[in-house]
């Protein structure tokens, strides 16, 4: 786990590093997923789960996928729908509801969930009354479990306390709160203006009604931002002391996200700013006494997330770090990505065709990968480096019967030079990440991953730093 890094990172690093990568919330990445994987390949991974062990076993994480937003914020790469049309909210509810009803069809009632996130768009989109129909669907086909992580997004625009107290009626135990930036002039320039009284305001009244975990979300690189403007909104965040904080590098990716293009690519902060507002942040959050868990991703000590990287029991999966289980993921609504056993899965990323699916009485899989053995192995390398920051040579032998450094004998060739660079340290036993080497953690990934071959495949990806 990074502490701190005394150690200054130099400009050549920098320029070496300022490439294209995953961020490996799976492996393989969805860029590999293939139309050639079919409804009925997605059955047949539900099927197998209903009679298999992993039913008994493992419970089941539930994403559901609002995609409806009011206003467009520049800097979004999600899938949404920019709609004042709060009446298309009851037509996606119903088809939601066939989707439930399929799998349920497919798994049988009453499958076991301890993990349920509402994300988006903007989950809040929906009124009181359709947040309630839509849990009361859930919940008549599902069964989840007492202690279980209940999340959902939050647009602190969207919302008041009364709100929260429908929300944790309704069995919610965590929220998210997009707050990206408090500078008013960074607010301005990427069309999401929110006071910061307002989200103050917001996180006090969800401790009142007693919630688990506030995470707030925050993104550096974005227009007009500098390290200086970004240290204010960081002792802001130290002052309201959010739980959890994903602290994420913004994506520029104009060519991909429409709403991108009216954000200049001269108006982003250079890959050397945003190390420097990486590493200052990182240094004002340990100094305020949070936990480093990974790439991303901070908690306070007592967070189930900070005491999941304690006991190594940190996982990674579609919506980031996790303390849940290595389990299936079923993911629910328009463009929405599971995992089940071995395959993962991904639907319609339009209304019309994902309705039409449905009309049919299609599951909306369009596309999906079932995994290769190599995947499998190579999974459980890159995600051991992104969650623990060290790998243990021997736990991969033993679950995967290979020798490791007869099977990786090109990659642990390559990694003499971040060796070299003091990024991680190359030992008898296994592999582990330096507290520089955490800035540059997904490169230190990207060595084991199969599929980055060409720089034609990496420009799909956001930089690193």
């Amino acid at each position: 786990m990074i502490e701190s890094t005394a150690e200054p990172i130099s400009e050549s690093l920098i320029r070496q590093y300022d490439v294209s990568g995953p961020r490996y919330t799976s492996y393989p990445t969805a860029d590999r997923f293939v139309e050639a994987f079919t409804p009925q390949d997605y059955i047949q991974a539900l099927e197998q789960r209903r009679s298999g062990a992993a039913a008994l076993v493992l419970p089941l994480s539930l994403y559901v996928h609002i995609p409806f937003c009011e206003s467009l914020c520049y800097y979004c790469a999600c899938n949404k729908i920019i709609t004042k049309h709060h009446d298309r909210a009851a037509a996606y509810l119903k088809y939601l509801g066939r989707e439930v009803d399929l799998h349920t069809q497919h798994m049988g009632l009453g499958q076991v969930v301890s993990q349920l996130h509402l994300g988006g768009g903007s989950p809040t989109f929906m009124s009181d009354d359709e947040l309630r129909e839509l849990m009361a669907m859930l919940r008549r086909s599902f069964t989840f479990t007492p202690g279980g992580e209940y999340s959902i997004e939050i647009d602190p625009r969207t919302i008041d306390a009364s709100r929260l107290d429908t929300l944790a009626e309704l069995g919610f135990n965590r929220l998210s709160f997009g707050v990206q930036d408090f500078d008013p002039a960074v607010q301005k320039a990427v069309h999401r203006v929110q006071p910061a009284d307002q989200v103050f305001a917001l996180v006090a009244a969800a401790r009142d009604r007693g919630f688990e975990s506030v995470n707030v979300d925050l993104i550096y690189g974005l227009p007009e931002q500098t390290p200086e403007s970004f240290d204010r909104t960081m002792a802001q965040i130290c002052e309201l002391r959010p739980d959890r904080i994903a602290l994420y590098a913004y994506a520029h990716l104009p060519e991909r996200f429409k709403p991108q293009r009216r954000i200049s690519s001269v108006e982003i902060p250079t890959a050397s700013a945003k190390v420097s507002m990486l590493a200052r942040s990182m240094a004002a959050l340990m100094a305020a006494g949070y936990v480093y868990i990974g790439m991303d991703h901070f908690a306070l000590p007592n967070d189930s997330l900070a005491v999941a990287k304690r006991q190594g029991r940190l996982h990674r999966n579609f919506q980031g770090y996790s303390t849940q289980p290595d389990c299936d993921m079923v993911g629910l609504g328009v463009s929405s990505i599971g995992r089940v056993g071995a395959t993962y899965s991904q639907n319609a990323k339009t209304l019309e065709e994902y309705y039409d699916f449905l009309d049919q009485g299609q599951f909306p899989v369009v596309r999906g990968l079932a995994l290769s053995r190599d995947d499998l192995v190579r999974r459980a390398v890159i995600m051991a480096l992104m969650c623990q920051g060290r790998l243990s040579f021997e736990s991969i032998e033993l679950a995967y019967l290979v020798d490791f450094k007869q099977y990786f004998a090109k990659e642990l060739e390559v990694l003499q030079a971040q060796v070299e660079q003091g990024l991680i340290e190359l030992e008898d036993a296994g592999i582990k990440v330096t507290p520089k080497g955490w800035f540059f953690v997904r490169a230190v990934a990207m060595v084991f991953d199969r599929y980055l071959q060409t720089d034609r495949t990496r420009a799909k990806f956001s930089k690193i730093l």
